[in-house]
């Protein structure tokens, strides 16, 4: 199923993230970076929120949404995943690597980090593009059907 972009639907979502962050930076003091999210709530987070980490809220609110959307549009829900799990189980641990390495990933160096004027996030998010760029070179036109 292909999804037709439409400038109103980017632009929602890009509102909704914006907001998200915003209210992350404004209660918490934190940049919401999905996997600085996800570490801290297995080591521990504030407890700004009572027993349960402001991570756990964050993420189920992540889950949730999903699902959320799976039952009211789930036209908009894109799952048609062509590669198997023997390939997209290392490609996952490759990119949780990088991002812990990078000390970010697309969302807390690209959204979080570029609004901030972070040099160091430009630098990264830059990284990130060039790096998806090669891959999907490499797997779309250099290793045609390798990869399913």
């Amino acid at each position: 199923m292909v999804v037709e972009f439409t400038p109103i639907s980017a632009a929602l979502g890009g509102i909704i993230i914006g907001l998200a962050a915003t209210l992350l930076l404004a209660t918490e003091g934190r940049i919401a970076g999905i996997s600085g999210i996800l570490a801290g709530l297995f080591k521990g987070g504030s407890d700004k929120l009572g027993a349960l980490p402001w991570q756990a809220f964050f993420v189920a609110g992540m889950v949730g949404g999903g699902i959320l959307l799976r039952f009211l549009a789930p036209e908009l829900v894109a799952t048609d995943v062509q590669l198997s799990a023997a390939w997209l189980i290392p490609a996952g641990l490759i990119v949780g690597v990088g991002t812990r390495v990078g000390n970010g990933c697309t969302s807390g160096h690209g959204v979080c980090g570029l609004s901030r004027f972070s040099a160091r996030s430009l630098v990264a998010t830059l990284s990130f593009m060039a790096a998806a760029m090669i891959t999907v070179f490499i797997t779309r036109t250099l290793a045609v059907g390798a990869f399913g």
